[in-house]
């Protein structure tokens, strides 16, 4: 596909980076000369000078030839505008919208018709919402949704005390007695596809994928749920923290938030009447201390410094908050940071970008094209989901009997509302939603490519 990209920021580029390797024919557009430049000397895409929301600018882009436009620019007036003049001069090509501000978020979404928006991206709102299922599922690393919420793929890290240490994977099923598949393990930053021998150490990180009822099982059993969050503990008061408050209230959390700009904190005050907002620096030891940080069930932190949120979340695990989430603007260096115990880790422009990757893939959804793509295991592995069709191969036989890659394994099969972790004796028909899991390896485009020619 001929795909626009406004913005060359820090989505633009990994947009422009990924959709690049995906086949895309990419025309990177951005008002800073500098900017282009160092996206030329990285990839092989056109560039266009200039404003993404002038007709002259887009022309000169290619948009009557486009089939995607992306405005992922700094304001979200311009991202608005880019999408309606782009409709307006190609009523063909789809438009995805980056619109953050709160003020506008209620005005893009009912108005996309007339800003010609197909799909609204917020990586605040986006964060904010992946945040609030993993301090609803306390253990988990990050959490993956398939077949509509019936099927997940979640990670675990493997610590010295584990039961799972030195045991290989085809005696889980009697440590953890339910039904679940470890489908990926990076170890030493490599992600690998595991069998049956593979035999778990500590310090893995281990990919599971389990049926959406037994999740809670699974923590229990290996005894990682300590108490069910109840009192979140926000560093930061930005737009994140600010959808996170909302997110967390619909679940019966109570929210409290540290915020240094006064200003900021009576906004917040006045916004968000049911959580408590602490004027203070979250950044001294002294002030977390005097707030009772140690009574909190989780930390969230979100201030605008990677390296201050990793400082604040390491000194909540010495005080054992249970459940620790850090928000990284650059997730490029999580493998640098997986011995260090701060939690889970967010990037909202990691999520908002394989949001955007989704909707390319379903737009390319031919038959037997994937219909969601997750990235996984620090983005070395991939999640794909397959809706088969007639076209398929080896339907109705036995997954024992079908030789697959080595570096791709199917994990789930869900008929109808029933989910079913895939095992030898398990089979896919017509209609069924099926998600395989790859570490990158092999070229995964359609659910054929996962055989053995």
């Amino acid at each position: 596909m001929k795909i626009l990209v406004a913005g060359g920021g820090k989505v633009g580029e990994v947009l422009v980076d990924k959709l690049g390797n995906e086949g895309h024919e990419i025309t990177l557009i951005d008002s800073d000369p500098y900017v282009l430049e160092h996206i030329m000397e990285q990839y092989d895409v056109i560039t266009v000078h200039g404003n993404a929301a002038s007709m002259d600018t887009l022309e000169q882009a290619g948009v009557d030839e486009s089939d995607l436009l992306i405005a992922a620019t700094d304001a979200d007036e311009v991202n608005m505008l880019s999408c309606m003049t782009a409709h307006g001069l190609n009523p063909e090509i789809h438009t995805i919208g980056r619109i953050r501000d709160p003020e506008y978020r209620q005005q893009a979404y009912r108005m996309r018709d007339l800003f010609g928006l197909n799909l609204v991206i917020n990586p605040e709102q986006e964060a904010a919402i992946e945040i609030g299922r993993l301090l609803k599922y306390p253990g988990f690393l990050n959490i993956e949704t398939f077949a509509k919420g019936s099927a997940e793929i979640v990670s675990l890290r493997i610590k010295k005390d584990s039961q799972l240490v030195n045991v290989p994977l085809k005696k889980l099923d009697s440590i953890i007695k339910c039904k679940v598949l470890v489908c990926a393990v990076v170890r030493d930053g490599v992600c690998v596809i595991p069998d049956g021998n593979f035999v778990v150490k500590e310090n893995d990180l281990i990919y599971v994928t389990a049926s959406a009822d037994q999740l809670s099982t699974l923590l229990k059993n290996l005894g990682i749920i300590a108490r069910e969050v109840k009192h979140v503990l926000i560093a930061g008061g930005g737009k994140i923290s600010y959808y996170l408050a909302l997110e967390l209230e619909k679940i019966g959390m109570h929210v409290s938030i540290i915020e240094s700009d006064p200003e900021r904190c009576s906004l917040l005050a006045a916004s968000l009447p049911n959580a408590t907002i602490i004027e203070g620096d979250a950044s001294s030891q002294n002030f977390l201390d005097s707030e009772g940080i140690e009574r909190f069930d989780g930390m969230v932190t979100l201030t605008g410094l990677d390296e201050l949120n990793i400082v604040i979340s390491l000194y909540a695990n010495e005080k054992n908050i249970p459940q620790i989430v850090t928000k990284l603007s650059h997730a490029e260096n999580n493998r640098m940071l997986d011995s260090l115990p701060i939690g889970s880790v967010i990037s909202p422009k990691e999520l908002s970008c394989n949001s955007i990757i989704r909707y390319v893939r379903a737009m390319q959804n031919k038959q037997g094209a994937a219909i969601t793509v997750h990235r996984i295991a620090d983005g070395q592995g991939e999640a794909i989901e397959f809706i088969i069709d007639e076209k398929d191969l080896h339907v109705g036989e036995p997954l024992k009997d079908i030789r697959t890659k080595k570096d791709a394994l199917i994990v789930s099969i869900t008929h109808g509302n029933k989910t079913e972790i895939a095992s030898g004796d398990s089979s896919y028909q017509v209609g069924d939603n099926v998600v395989v899991v790859s570490n990158g390896k092999a070229t995964i485009q359609n659910f054929n490519d996962i055989f053995v020619d």
